[in-house]
């Protein structure tokens, strides 16, 4: 499996960390930076995730920042992207059950790395249940295809 992940400056640390785990796990990862601790803008790099993601350069993205939220915005601006800010490893099993997130969220300042590979564990290995919580994914789809104001 493919990962795509990037960072700001605030989850550069929590990125390297994840970034490493990942490795060890023998994922496949695609960094799109950024490459230091230097203050940087989180679109720059979140985008870049997000759209490999979307374009089926990576089966699935990564993308932290100091709180999660910004780069969970970026994110999900992108056409077929639903990405989702996860705290802990049951907002990350429901997030890829119910929801079919395929771009995780983090927050440097929130997540420890236990906790982080705890999420990784659980939202990479769970699967998307479909049935009624399809229809609701595929609602999500419609209006991304009605909404022409998103990136894609």
């Amino acid at each position: 499996m493919k990962i795509a992940i990037a960072s700001d400056h605030g989850g550069f640390e929590l990125k390297e960390f994840v970034k490493e785990y990942l490795l060890k796990k023998e994922y496949e990862v695609d960094d799109f930076g950024c490459p230091n601790k230097d203050s940087v803008d989180y679109p720059d790099f979140g985008i870049k995730a997000a759209r490999a993601v979307a374009d089926k350069k990576a089966d699935k993205g990564i993308v932290i920042c100091t709180t999660g939220i910004g780069m969970s915005m970026v994110a999900n601006k992108v056409r077929g992207i639903r990405a989702a800010l996860c705290r802990t490893p049951k907002a990350a099993e429901m997030s890829r059950k119910h929801n079919d997130a395929n771009v995780l969220a983090l927050g440097g300042a929130f997540v420890e790395d236990k906790t982080a590979v705890e999420i990784l564990d659980i939202w990479l290995n769970t699967e998307f249940e479909g049935g009624r919580h399809g229809r609701r994914v595929d609602k999500i789809t419609d209006i991304e295809r009605s909404n022409n104001d998103g990136i894609s």
